[in-house]
């Protein structure tokens, strides 16, 4: 899994855009909380060999850039979580998760609803 980091507010919008052409998750991973570290190497497991290789996964370190996390909540219409994974797609987030219930089985299954 080749996550890229998510920095800056403006960097969101650019995020956005991409999402009308492929398929992006938003990983909200806070560095301080064993859950958070739980599903994050959960996460990385399953994404070998799942068939996501045209998903792009963006890592956002909520504790460095609490403005971004609030941001991404505010623009995306969710609920604030840690950990938390958002699907994005056409600019909206179209599957949202949170702690244990992150699993990229659910989230193959939205990606390939959308497809």
């Amino acid at each position: 899994m080749n996550w890229h980091p998510l920095t800056s507010v403006e960097q969101l919008d650019e995020i956005l855009e991409e999402s009308k052409n492929t398929p992006v998750v938003i990983f909200k991973h806070s560095t301080s909380c064993s859950i958070s570290s739980t599903a994050k190497s959960r996460l990385e497991r399953q994404w070998a060999g799942a068939g996501l290789d045209h998903v792009k996964p963006y890592y956002l370190d909520l504790l460095s850039y609490r403005p971004v996390s609030n941001e991404v909540a505010e623009t995306l219409h969710v609920t604030h979580q840690s950990p938390q994974l958002l699907l994005v797609q056409d600019g909206m987030c179209s599957y949202d998760a949170s702690h244990l219930s992150i699993s990229v089985d659910a989230l193959k299954k939205k990606v390939t609803a959308k497809q």
